[in-house]
């Protein structure tokens, strides 16, 4: 079997050694009290340990969240409500159509979807939750059933290296539409389940907006948006290009004074109720910390 080849393969050895960097993001969310279920807090109210906020008493309360001190000293009923605790399950959705196998910096934006999924799921695991995986492919969707731990998630890395393998095998020049993925992704998300999803938004499907907008609506949607930085800002020159319906030609860029196309993606997403960073595909390891920790604000 030949070696990885850095920046084109995705290295299942370096996604495992990305845990020690994953541990060291930052996060502002309150850390797990224990590995079990009820170890993450979330912003919403039920009958967890988490004090959310004390009011007045009204019918229904249960009297068992009484607050006695409040009560006793302001001489009118007060009670205290608190925030849920849940299980944390992400579902991480890698991006590795045929569009994403492609890159001119460091490395192809596909490797750099798996390497900030994989970073994103470490940590996950690290704060006691449950991680799965959808990958879609050029043959198809790979699945990798939801587990939690170290052994869980060194199996869906393995999944996650071996669904890239077979894109790069593949010789489907097509993409499925994006909206088609997310829909896959929608019938294993549970109640709960935080979806990460890691594309370059390439042919999203005419019913795209719907379903993102669903998916943030009954979920935690957060999309790694990745990018080529010749995307961005190409040097001046002459390009010849194919496109995947097979369609040739020479495009001339700089030189000629063409504007840049405006880029609506961004907001598009946070339009539909998505979280959305952008990450360039020639960051290291390193350097997408930084950009993922931003998924937290």
């Amino acid at each position: 079997m030949r070696s990885p080849a850095a920046g084109v393969d995705l290295d299942l050895d370096e996604l495992l050694r990305l845990r020690h960097l994953a541990f060291r993001m930052r996060n502002p969310r309150t850390p797990p009290r224990s590995t079990l279920p009820g170890g993450i807090v979330h912003r919403r109210r039920g009958r967890g340990l988490e004090v959310h906020d004390i009011r007045l008493w009204s019918d229904g309360d249960d009297i068992r969240h009484l607050d006695r001190n409040v009560t006793a000293r302001t001489g009118v009923p007060h009670v205290r409500t608190f925030r849920d605790e849940r299980e944390r399950t992400a579902l991480l959705v890698a991006d590795f159509r045929a569009s994403m196998l492609f890159g001119t910096r460091r490395a192809l934006r596909s490797v750099a979807a798996g390497e900030a999924l994989a970073m994103l799921g470490w940590r996950a695991i690290g704060e006691g939750g449950r991680v799965g995986l959808v990958a879609a492919t050029p043959a198809g969707i790979q699945f990798a059933r939801q587990g939690r731990g170290t052994r869980a998630m060194i199996a869906l890395v393995g999944e996650m290296a071996q669904a890239h393998r077979a894109a790069m095998a593949s010789f489907a020049t097509t993409d499925a539409p994006l909206d088609s993925v997310l829909e896959a992704a929608e019938e294993l998300a549970g109640t709960g389940t935080a979806l990460i999803v890691a594309t370059g938004l390439d042919t999203p499907g005419d019913r795209f907006d719907d379903v993102a907008e669903r998916l943030a609506r009954r979920h935690d949607l957060s999309v790694v948006l990745v990018e080529d930085r010749f995307e961005r800002d190409p040097p001046p020159g002459a390009y010849p290009y194919m496109t995947l319906d097979g369609d040739a030609g020479w495009i001339r860029v700089g030189a000629s004074g063409t504007p840049a196309r405006h880029d609506d993606r961004v907001a598009r997403l946070r339009r539909l109720g998505a979280r959305v960073v952008r990450l360039d595909s020639q960051l290291d390891a390193e350097a997408m910390t930084g950009v993922l920790e931003q998924l937290d604000g």
